[in-house]
């Protein structure tokens, strides 16, 4: 009796996908706001279809990275607790960089 065996370089494409994946997370990195907080990401845990439409809507005044840092951080807390899932801006980044992470390991679309 023999016993065939299939999709194995499917499997090896999939393992090597999330090890180069793996590799390329390794260490500190900076990634774009539109890189973690995609459209399908906003879309399932806001009303807005892309970060720049999240910012537009806070009433902050965001021309800058200095404008951003100058936003009290318990405001724009509040602000991100009511127009989405997450109680916090930290918690939101937190999601957005697991799904991200995800998503270059191969491990969701």
């Amino acid at each position: 009796m023999s016993v065939k065996i299939t999709g194995m370089d499917s499997l090896q494409k999939k393992l090597k996908k999330m090890a180069d994946g793996a590799r390329e997370l390794d260490g500190q990195h900076q990634v774009a706001i539109p890189d973690l907080l995609t459209e399908s990401f906003l879309a399932k845990h806001t009303k807005f279809t892309n970060a720049q439409e999240l910012f537009d809507n806070s009433g902050f005044k965001i021309d800058s990275p200095e404008d951003f840092k100058a936003i009290p951080d318990d405001e724009w807390d509040q602000y991100i607790s009511s127009v989405s899932s997450f109680e916090s801006w930290n918690e939101m980044l937190q999601s957005a960089t697991a799904e991200y992470a995800k998503r270059k390991m191969g491990l969701s679309s």
